[in-house]
């Protein structure tokens, strides 16, 4: 099984965590959206798989580089 690691692509704040470890995603589904200068970036996943852990709260502040979440795919 391979895993996938999800970075913020951005300095900003998990605004709302669209899923839960364990949920079933396809590639460009929504995990968490950021906010930054009062903007909501989607964070999307990268492939299809299973969410495997989520790093994050909502409210918490993350630096670019930061990793999120992480999907296991088969």
């Amino acid at each position: 099984m391979t895993e996938t690691a999800i970075p913020s692509e951005l300095n900003g704040t998990v605004w709302k965590i669209e899923v839960a470890v364990g949920d079933r995603v396809a590639a460009g589904d929504t995990l968490i959206l950021l906010e930054s200068m009062k903007m909501e970036i989607p964070v999307d996943a990268p492939c299809d798989g299973v969410v495997a852990a989520i790093l994050v709260k909502e409210e918490q502040a993350v630096e670019e580089g930061d990793t999120l979440a992480v999907i296991a795919q088969k």
